[in-house]
């Protein structure tokens, strides 16, 4: 061994020339003084913004939807607006990602796109929660009739609350990535401490959603235009909103980011990679970033494009599947109904796997030999339970009791399905993000951009999934068993993609070995 060389403690390895470089940034003019190390508990006060996020998040997944029918818009029409969700993300999160790459405020890069975020996160709740009492001010009738006013003012809350949860939910990961001062290992824990909080605010926001006297904590939102169910969803949202701005305004107010002046430090110009930094539009610079993705990247975005090709059937369609194919029921019978409830219980039991999961996310990675295999592991796991669903529908019509009920095993096994989902979706919502913000360190773009780029591999599949999974099903003759099939296709493909093209992220080298190496160079 050469005098002077670095070798690997875990394996006696001399580490290789990609290594460290992967590991330690090349020092540049251009590039920002390191800050210090950041403790823990500023990793979790913006971590524990998401939770914010996702009681939003859930309350509009269990409640909205009745709630556009009761203001008049037809049940054929309510999937286009959720449509809002996928084309706003294509275009906010990368935006967002790159203006706050470049954002030189005194504030810091992310803080005044959490802050903007957040007031209209509070804006559009206001607007959703009040929709059908302000269209009643404007000249909508009572009762039961259309109420057009307060449907124009739900769409254009609902579009704001799309585009501000878009605008929170990218600074936020790629502060996170600021923070973990360019540790693999810290940034794979802050993501999975995001996938926790993730997972709090999805156990709350269905355990609000399904109560039913929540509106009795404020009386004041059950009004003449509002009744219960619409004043239950009010209070919901309100709190949903007190929640937020608080975690929000904590966050932001104990951590601190260092004001930034040049180029990002995690792209080629902040590291001295050779490229001359020009200020570019927005749309030219993300063509040029995808232009310029590294190899990692490509197989990052196709693992992850097809990973939610898998997930997103099931997460349209998992209380429909447990009201029609387990249950047996039609939409407005007592049957559907008690099959959707079941199927919200599943969820709330998902969500609980999930927080318990995440914790576990970075031990397991250590445990199995890395990130890739335990991504690609959990997709197979996907794959069998969405295939599972094909069992689970056939044995329920063969042992259907006289009242239509399904067996106690069959409720038991569909709840026991949504539980085991709460693993792989831990592992989906962060070791992603992770890669993808350890991977930027070779693109030429910043990490908000990177992230951005990455929510294009997520919102893509959202379309399409939301677009032609009805013609898909109505073609197989109807149902939700072929788009879960589909499903349980493309996990499985991702799976193998994952474990045989997808490269391990480099593994973190100890502190004394960094200043060994400074001291060499």
């Amino acid at each position: 061994m050469e005098i002077g060389q670095i070798v690997n403690e875990e394996n006696g390895k001399p580490l290789s020339s990609f290594q460290l470089q992967s590991e330690l940034p090349t020092p540049s003019p251009l590039s920002q003084p390191s800050p210090p190390p950041q403790p823990v508990r500023n990793l979790i006060m913006v971590a524990a913004i998401a939770a914010g996020i996702q009681f939003g998040w859930a309350l509009q997944l269990s409640l909205l939807t009745p709630y556009v029918q009761l203001l008049g818009i037809s049940h054929n029409l309510a999937p286009i607006i959720w449509l809002c969700g996928p084309i706003s993300g294509m275009l906010v999160q990368p935006m967002v990602g790159y203006y706050s790459d470049n954002c030189t405020s005194r504030f810091g890069r992310r803080r005044p796109f959490i802050t903007a975020g957040a007031g209209l996160v509070a804006a559009a709740v206001v607007l959703i929660g009040f929709a059908a009492d302000i269209g009643h001010i404007c000249g909508d009738p009572l009762g039961n009739s259309g109420k057009p006013r307060a449907i124009a003012i739900f769409i254009v809350g609902f579009a704001i609350l799309d585009i501000a949860n878009n605008m929170l939910q990218g600074p936020c990961r790629a502060l996170l990535a600021d923070l973990s001062d360019g540790s693999a290992r810290k940034t794979r824990m802050s993501y999975a401490g995001y996938s926790f909080f993730m997972a709090v605010g999805n156990v709350l926001g269905y355990a609000a959603g399904s109560y039913s006297k929540l509106y009795k904590l404020l009386p004041f939102t059950q009004t003449k235009a509002c009744d219960i169910y619409c004043a239950n969803l009010k209070s919901c949202f309100l709190i949903s909103i007190a929640l937020l701005l608080a975690l929000t305004i904590l966050a932001l107010t104990f951590v601190r980011e260092k004001a930034f002046s040049g180029p990002d430090p995690g792209s080629e110009e902040g590291n001295g990679g050779g490229k001359h930094h020009t200020e570019v539009p927005f749309f030219g610079e993300i063509f040029g970033a995808l232009k310029d993705l590294p190899r990692p990247m490509w197989i990052l975005l196709l693992v992850t494009c097809l990973n939610w090709i898998g997930w997103f059937p099931f997460f349209l369609f998992d209380t429909d599947w447990m009201g029609r194919e387990v249950y047996g029921g039609e939409v407005g019978d007592k049957l559907y109904d008690k099959g959707v409830r079941a199927g919200a219980l599943g969820l709330l039991l998902n969500s609980v796997v999930l927080g318990v999961a995440s914790v576990a996310v970075e031990p397991s990675a250590h445990a199995i030999g890395g990130v890739k295999r335990l991504w690609g592991g959990v997709n197979f796991i996907l794959a069998a339970c969405l295939a599972f669903t094909v069992l689970i529908t056939k044995l329920a019509k063969s042992t259907r009791h006289s009242d239509g009920l399904p067996a106690e095993g069959i409720k038991v096994a569909s709840m026991a399905l949504f539980s085991v989902l709460g693993v792989p979706l831990a592992v989906t919502c962060s070791i992603p993000f992770s890669l993808a913000s350890i991977f930027s360190t070779d693109s030429g773009s910043g990490k908000g951009l990177t992230l951005g780029v990455l929510n294009l591999a997520i919102v893509v599949p959202q379309l399409v999934v939301s677009l032609l999974s009805g013609q898909f099903d109505a073609l197989f003759g109807g149902g939700n068993i072929p788009a879960f099939v589909a499903g349980a296709i493309a996990a499985a493909i991702s799976g193998i993609i994952a474990l045989t093209k997808l490269p391990s992220p480099p593994a973190d080298i100890p502190s004394h070995k960094t200043q060994a190496i400074a001291a060499f160079h």
